[in-house]
């Protein structure tokens, strides 16, 4: 919702319109157009001197609307939510989908095939796509720039429209078939799948609610009678490059329309294990209306796709979520051909890192224990907020964590994602699998790391890896300080008395998305949010790291793990678009 201070500015302002006869006439979808005249003058105006020329500007405000995030069904027996999904996980499962490269409402054959595969059947494809070589990604890319020009123009009401419209559809006649599609091509259990399409349709609903925020503003205006003021909104110029990961179809959609919604074109480079959802949600935003070319779906191989763009001069921004070493291979690149570039692209950028589950001596043991199972285990560790870490006191280790720790974990069901009572499926693909087999041999091998449960893996069917913990006692050793994306959790023993120490050293070694502190003592509450505000983007106190929502938890990372834009805030989309300053 629109902060105070914004209200107040856009409210007073519309006010003095009125006061000193300036036209305000309300509109179409509750907007309002106020239209004012832009004086020249070498010296200060007055209203007798007035520059007879006057230039008309028309400029969208809109009133203030409530924020509500959509609602996560629960797909209870006999449900008609179940059997709905039950239809579409047997379409999904009994055909193989025809992916298209689509450029500016064209299909274009990229000349290499490739199959997604389901990650708990590899032997089993749902989708057929071709990859773009690097010739049609760059045709591709001076496609989506010319039309940025003519999606620019497009007033904010009817791209809010459009959004709407998506937000309706997704979370209507798409919702069970992106849901089957998420559970089948990318390995989620139906809880994670429908918390992820939850926030994708709040990503569309929300995004335009928060351009209207930043549409609203005004700068000071405190002598209206000779001079106005005004903030317009305009896209970046040329196109923007979207690189969306495989974990969250709704960060995936997120990453390519956002940008769109500001006034950018976008050339969007789904992942290669999510493209049948990713699919679904781009034939849902051209059924609410979105121009051909506004969004251009390009699969691609992922060195084809980031050399050309960070080669050609159109480029206008990168809108990435991934890991941080390919963060910094197109950070690299960009700045070895600045010189080629009509404009200084924009990065936005989220990565992972090193999450952290924190425990004070006086944390309650049983919510450590559940918040630490499902944040570390949850999707198979997947997620960019996924648990990595756990900092245990010795007064609290054996006696009340460790047993119920192992205890549970040993109970989790680990099987095919469609199975109701599955915990989480098989790990994306082969590439995470053999990435972590390497981290578990690692483990193994390592003197200062002991395995309590777990440390095995089998890729007969699917790319299962057992739940896994390891404790281990050298902060320094790498398995503290990488990033994962894996069932395991690293359990960190420290005496009571080394307290202070031991955060001061995570805030050194782990640069994390969220980290999570448990205690009940509120002195130690306090000093661990001052030690750990600069390692982590986003701190949750006595909650596990995983489960932001759109619009109340906004999300995102400094120092590697990106650039903390915080996805689900208004912060974002400020970073999507230029401004103009009329005077």
């Amino acid at each position: 919702m629109m902060s105070r201070v914004a209200h107040g500015i856009a409210s007073s302002k519309r006010l003095r319109l009125l006061m000193h006869g300036l036209s305000a006439k309300s509109g179409h979808n509750n907007r309002f157009f106020v239209k004012f005249w832009a004086r020249s003058s070498s010296s200060p105006p007055t209203l007798a001197k007035a520059n007879p020329a006057r230039n008309v500007f028309e400029v969208e405000h809109f009133p203030l609307v409530s924020i509500a995030n959509e609602k996560v069904l629960n797909y209870e027996v006999g449900s008609a939510e179940r059997k709905s999904l039950e239809d579409e996980l047997l379409n999904v499962l009994n055909n193989v989908e025809r992916v298209p490269i689509l450029i500016d409402g064209e299909v274009y054959s990229g000349g290499r095939e490739a199959n997604q595969v389901i990650p708990f059947n590899w032997k089993q494809p749902i989708a057929r796509y071709e990859q773009a070589h690097r010739v049609l990604i760059e045709m591709a890319a001076e496609k989506t720039a010319r039309a940025q020009e003519t999606w620019d123009k497009t007033k904010l009401c009817k791209r809010m429209g459009i959004w709407n419209r998506a937000a309706d559809l997704i979370a209507g006649k798409y919702r069970f078939k992106i849901i089957a599609a998420t559970m089948i091509g990318q390995g989620k259990t139906v809880r994670q799948a429908e918390l992820d399409v939850a926030d994708l349709v709040d990503f569309m609903r929300i995004n335009p609610i928060f351009l209207r925020d930043l549409a609203n503003y005004e700068p000071l205006n405190d002598q209206p009678e000779v001079c106005r003021n005004q903030m317009r909104l305009r896209g970046l110029t040329g196109f923007v490059a979207a690189i969306s990961p495989f974990n969250y179809t709704s960060l995936a959609a997120n990453l390519a329309f956002t940008p769109a919604l500001m006034g950018n074109t976008v050339l969007w480079k789904p992942s290669d294990s999510s493209i049948l959802s990713n699919w679904f949600v781009y034939q849902a935003m051209q059924e609410a209306g979105l121009p051909s070319g506004v969004v251009n779906f390009v699969p691609a191989a992922a060195t084809d796709f980031a050399t050309v763009i960070t080669q050609h001069s159109k480029l206008a921004g990168i809108n990435f979520t991934g890991t941080a070493s390919v963060l910094k291979v197109l950070w690299q690149q960009v700045a070895q051909n600045i010189n080629v570039f009509h404009n200084y692209p924009r990065l936005v950028g989220d990565c992972g890192g090193k999450n952290f589950h924190f425990v004070h001596a006086s944390a309650d043991p049983a919510a450590v224990v559940a918040c630490t199972i499902r944040g570390a285990f949850e999707y198979a560790g997947q997620k960019c907020t996924s648990c990595s870490m756990l900092y245990v006191p010795e007064s609290l280790w054996k006696t009340q964590i460790k047993e119920s720790l192992l205890k549970i974990t040993k109970t989790l069901f680990v099987s095919d994602a469609t199975f109701c009572d599955c915990f989480y499926s098989a790990v994306i693909d082969k590439n995470a699998f053999k990435r972590i087999q390497m981290y578990l041999k690692y483990i193994n091998d390592n003197p200062t790391c002991e395995v309590l449960i777990g440390g095995t893996c089998c890729k007969k069917q699917g790319y299962y890896v057992d739940p896994t913990i390891v404790q281990i006692t050298d902060l320094n050793d790498r398995i503290c300080k990488d990033e994962l994306l894996a069932p395991i959790l690293c359990v960190h023993v420290y005496p009571d008395a080394e307290v202070m120490q031991t955060m001061e050293k995570v805030a050194r070694v782990n640069h994390g998305l969220i980290g999570s502190i448990f205690a009940n003592d509120t002195e130690f509450i306090k000093e661990a949010s001052d030690t750990f505000k600069l390692n982590v983007g986003n701190l949750n106190i006595n909650d596990k790291c995983t489960g932001c929502t759109v619009g109340k938890q906004p999300l995102g990372g400094g120092h590697i793990t990106g650039t903390n834009d915080k996805i689900g805030s208004p912060h974002t989309l400020a970073e999507l678009d230029t401004q103009s300053a009329i005077k």
